[in-house]
């Protein structure tokens, strides 16, 4: 099975996330550090739309300005694209499969897709 991890070495949970990956046999696992190489607002929205949550409810609101910049009541395609150019915005960890996607806030959460 294929996996990618939209990943921040800096993040505990997506660190630990990764661990799980890492540690599934039979897993290839493609690691994309997001802060360097953002994905597209249409791949987040892709990403979003097949873990079925809303871009709003992938906006890391910690530690950024997205609550001042009125992005958690922003249409989606605004938040898409604040996120695609402010990778900051994008929480994470975010772990794409065959199975589907998820934001993997607990990290326990990516097993739903292994």
């Amino acid at each position: 099975m294929k996996a990618t991890i939209w990943h921040n070495p800096n993040c505990g949970t997506s660190r630990k996330t990764l661990a799980i990956l890492e540690e599934t046999p039979g897993v290839d696992v493609t690691v994309v550090e997001y802060l360097k190489t953002p994905p597209s607002a249409a791949k987040l929205g892709q990403l979003y739309k097949d873990a079925g949550i809303t871009p709003q409810q992938g906006l890391r609101t910690r530690g950024t300005d997205a609550e001042e910049r009125g992005l958690p009541e922003a249409d989606d395609a605004t938040v898409l694209a604040a996120m695609e150019a402010d990778p900051i915005l994008i929480e994470r960890p975010l772990v794409e499969t065959d199975k589907g996607a998820r934001l993997c806030r607990p990290q326990d959460k990516v097993h739903e897709i292994l």
